[in-house]
């Protein structure tokens, strides 16, 4: 996910117009951007630019032009648009459901940890998981071997760096260790995507009473 790069949601944001994010990554800020509309206005801002910069460079022939073109508009999204309306009493946005293929009382998830489910697919280069943490539960402390995205869908996490609530993104890589706890008044529900593992940290006696929950 070229995570030496993205460290900010303006960097982010700014791979994202590009086109030079992974696909669960592509999906994770359609979502973002499903559950905050108003969020748009940096990547409409980005596509002026890259528009201008793009009608200021040389023209150049495109080969097979037709086929290309035909590509092109067959994958759009219909978020390239404005923001698409998100289903009523829907948990999961249009895109995170168009990815998975399932809606939020459908997820097969499997016991990770006391308090913490998962389901977990590969793609794209990436690890993808849907989470769900139980109210006030607290995952063991980590940093990260690669670049890790959490998308908040429902409730919230809070860690050393401050609160992640619904249509939230965290960023965190190999300079951020955290201890995520979920908020009490509900369970967090989060879909994540990363290009490497998590490394356990914290005292030997903190991560048995995490892990046992």
């Amino acid at each position: 996910m070229i995570h030496e790069q993205i460290d900010t949601i303006d960097a982010l944001m700014a791979h994202y117009v590009a086109g030079s994010l992974p696909e669960p990554a592509r999906v994770l800020v359609q979502s973002h951007l499903e559950m905050k509309p108003d969020n748009r206005r940096l990547v409409n801002s980005l596509e002026l630019l890259a528009g201008e910069a793009l009608e200021s460079a040389p023209a150049a022939a495109i080969a097979d032009r037709d086929r290309r073109l035909a590509a092109i508009f067959s994958s759009a999204s219909p978020m390239s648009a404005p923001a698409a309306a998100r289903r009523e009493n829907a948990l999961f946005p249009q895109a995170l459901r168009d990815l998975v293929g399932f809606e939020a009382e459908d997820v097969p998830w499997r016991t990770r940890l006391p308090g913490f489910k998962e389901y977990c697919l590969d793609m794209d280069g990436c690890e993808v998981s849907l989470m769900w943490i139980r109210p006030g539960r607290a995952l063991p402390a980590h940093t990260h071997e690669g670049l890790e995205l959490i998308l908040i869908l429902d409730g919230a996490f809070n860690d050393e760096r401050g609160r992640f609530g619904p249509g939230d993104i965290s960023i965190a890589d190999d300079t951020i260790d955290h201890r995520p706890v979920a908020e009490k008044d509900r369970p967090c529900i989060a879909f994540a995507v990363s290009d490497g593992p998590v490394k356990l940290t914290g005292s030997l006696r903190q991560m048995i009473g995490d892990l046992i929950g």
